[in-house]
């Protein structure tokens, strides 16, 4: 199998980033290796051995992924057996040019602490630790957004990715059987509304997740299942609540698709 590294004298992300999406494009199975922090002539020097090791092992070179500010690191990487793919050197003569002015390459420059956004994002952590499965509802009020939804819909990770990624504060409440009967947003919630999005699921899909948790019982029959993202779906058309299926999204694509509906303020970089 073809090996991909993902390399940088950082944290390597954005190498990945890049190199996952445009490998993405070809149904070709790779090994993906992902070595950040090179920040070292001796390091590189190791890394471009490993480079050699997989080439020889597979007989094919590896597509290498890299985001180097030291040239010297990386002519050592260039220089290895690997398909060299140097994103920062194909894009920065270009944005140069148009801007009129020099780069000024920095390491840790894309992923470090910057002071407002790393903050933003700590918060944003702790208040959906805090504002979690509907056990604290009386913060809603500093919350960005409040996610609703059954049991199982997607709706923990979804906050946990919008915090840690984005520093958007975001809360969750779950809609439990106990509030099927009469289906209603409670008044806490209500105060609230234009802050809630909720989340649904395909019945079946439900049934899948629930029933790898809590098999053979009421939580995770079939039946429970099509009776609660039935009567959830009902309410968020009844109140014009925006809401979305995740039964085929990634918590990204969740995430992102959140952020496209409600306009909320990123706190990434």
């Amino acid at each position: 199998m073809r090996t991909a590294f993902y390399i940088s004298d950082g944290t390597a992300i954005t190498s990945e980033v890049f190199g996952h999406a445009l490998l993405s494009l070809f149904q070709v199975e790779f090994e993906h290796v992902t070595i950040p922090f090179v920040e070292t002539i001796e390091k590189a020097n190791e890394v471009v051995q490993q480079i050699n090791r997989a080439h020889k092992s597979s007989g094919e070179k590896p597509f290498v992924f890299h985001t180097f500010v030291n040239p010297e690191i990386r002519e050592t990487i260039d220089n290895s057996q690997g398909v060299i793919y140097n994103f920062l050197e194909h894009f920065v003569q270009p944005v140069e040019q148009e801007l009129g002015i020099k780069a000024k390459p920095k390491t840790h420059r894309t992923h470090s602490i910057h002071e407002n956004s790393y903050d933003f994002r700590i918060d944003a952590v702790n208040f959906a630790l805090a504002n979690d499965d509907g056990t604290k509802v009386t913060n809603y009020e500093h919350a960005d957004v409040i996610l609703v939804g059954v049991s199982r819909s997607g709706k923990t990770p979804t906050a946990l990715y919008l915090a840690l990624q984005y520093g958007v504060k975001a809360a969750n409440y779950p809609f439990t059987d106990d509030d099927m009967d009469e289906l209603a947003l409670p008044d806490f919630l209500k105060k609230h509304k234009k802050k809630i999005f909720g989340l649904s699921i395909a019945p079946d899909r439900l049934h899948e997740i629930r029933d790898g948790r809590m098999a053979n019982s009421k939580y995770s029959s079939a039946r429970q299942c099509r009776m609660e993202i039935r009567e959830v779906e009902k309410l968020y058309k009844k109140e014009k609540i925006p809401f979305l299926n995740t039964t085929k999204l990634s918590v990204e694509e969740i995430s992102a698709k959140i952020l496209s509906e409600t306009g909320l303020q990123r706190y990434k970089y």
